[in-house]
């Protein structure tokens, strides 16, 4: 299911963001400031680059670029 940035409260999307940059593997090596790596997460959402996707079987919300998203997701 994918979930329009919108519709999150605004601190809810940047503790997301956050959790989702600091993740192991996604910083590979990347000493770029955690304040930067949640703006281009932002700006990638705003964008369209990527999307929230919740994944109800076991509960997980992530980020994934749009061009990597299945085709039934984004049509629902």
């Amino acid at each position: 299911m994918i979930i329009p940035p919108n519709m999150l409260d605004p601190d809810t999307l940047t503790r997301l963001l956050e959790d989702f940059v600091t993740r192991d593997g996604t910083d590979n090596g990347d000493d770029t400031p955690l304040a930067t790596r949640v703006e281009r997460a932002r700006r990638a959402l705003t964008r369209g680059e990527a999307v929230i996707v919740f994944n109800p079987l076991n509960e997980q919300c992530g980020l994934m670029l749009k061009n990597e998203v299945p085709k039934e997701l984004l049509e629902e």
